[in-house]
């Protein structure tokens, strides 16, 4: 997410979950475990849930059949997130950026944390931030970077090591601003709406920022979560998934399903903001990331956000006596992130009408 302004950080850990790991323990610290909810039957255990297909590429012409545009519509009215095929990203340059996502975080503990996040900032290398004393952690190392504006880039937190990965993520980066451009338009076109809406709405000035995301092996994923459930602070959030491992959940009626891989599609899920734009027309989905004990996972998660100084509303044309406004105006929304996120609660509720 885009940076808030700094929380009250305790004392970071001292180890980070990957170090844990390499322990080779049967049991996990208690900071990790969560008590007192049914977070933990085995990923295999849950049903699949079959996320809509759609083609990006037949989204970006105007003069498009309504047909993939419906299809649009139903999925993020109904559970706020797409496979994203055709996105005019090919499977070669995919594999390039798991690549050295995994390169990275196999390197040696000391060279990743040349990168490593201070203490109150969200950017660089590190895991959790620990916000109060009794704060349940999830069980992963993250790498969070701002892409863009380019000028908003920290290029200290930005690894050396391996060298591919700056020239690499900056030409993603680029072809993602596509991608988020050809699906807000195609979103606003879904609802009848002008194409340009939510396009404006999300702003010029608006922020890319990579979370990069390394699960190692948990002995205990019964007890333990990789991220706990919560919605996302942007407009819209799209993930590379591992090309292998399974670990993403998404609720629906109140029922926990997993999320199937597409090897090379783009899972993208709708944001809180973007429920916001459309009068809760699309849902932000609840999501969470379960463990595993035999294989580690890694994925890159890029969060779009609009700027915080851009006002954030529902759209007019979506206000009727039948439904009525649902979210006041909000700026900087993400500020209210990370604090909300860390109990457990929806940001989005401070919204509320």
């Amino acid at each position: 997410m885009a940076e808030p302004l700094p929380p009250i950080e305790l004392q970071p850990q001292a180890k980070t979950v990957q170090e844990l790991a390499a322990i080779d323990c049967k049991e996990v610290p208690e900071r990790y475990i969560r008590k007192g909810d049914n977070s933990g039957a085995p990923h295999a255990s849950f049903p699949v849930f079959d996320v809509p297909t759609i083609d990006l590429d037949l989204l970006s012409s105007s003069s498009t059949s309504g047909e993939e545009l419906e299809k649009l519509r139903s999925a993020l009215s109904s559970c706020g997130c797409i496979q994203a095929i055709n996105h005019g990203i090919t499977s070669e340059f995919l594999d390039k950026v798991r690549e050295v996502a995994q390169q990275f975080f196999a390197l040696p503990t000391e060279e990743k944390k040349k990168c490593s996040r201070e203490i109150g900032r969200i950017e660089g290398y590190g895991n959790d931030m620990i916000l109060w004393e009794h704060q349940i952690l999830d069980w992963t190392d993250r790498l969070y970077l701002t892409l863009s504006p380019e000028d908003k880039r920290t290029l200290k937190f930005w690894p050396e090591n391996p060298e591919p990965l700056r020239g690499i993520l900056h030409e993603y980066t680029i072809k993602l601003q596509v991608v988020a451009e050809v699906l807000l338009k195609a979103m606003a076109r879904s609802l009848n709406l002008e194409e340009n809406l939510f396009l404006h709405q999300y702003g010029d000035q608006a922020i890319m920022q990579a979370r990069f995301n390394l699960y190692p092996i948990c002995p205990r994923p019964d007890l333990v979560l990789g991220v706990k459930p919560h919605a996302d602070g942007s407009a819209i959030t799209i993930l590379l998934q591992d090309k292998e491992v399974e670990g993403l959940q998404i609720l629906k009626d109140d029922q926990w399903f997993k999320v199937p891989i597409i090897p090379h599609a783009l899972l993208i899920n709708v944001g809180d903001q973007v429920e916001i734009m459309t009068n809760g027309i699309f849902k932000s989905p609840v999501h969470r990331v379960s463990t595993n004990s035999e294989r580690e996972r890694t994925t890159l998660a890029v969060f779009c956000i609009p700027h915080p100084d851009q006002e954030i509303q529902p759209a007019e044309e979506l206000i009727n006596e039948t439904r009525p406004k649902l979210y006041k105006k909000v700026k900087d929304y993400v500020s209210l992130y990370f604090q909300y996120y860390q109990q457990g609660r929806r940001p989005i509720e401070a919204a509320l009408i």
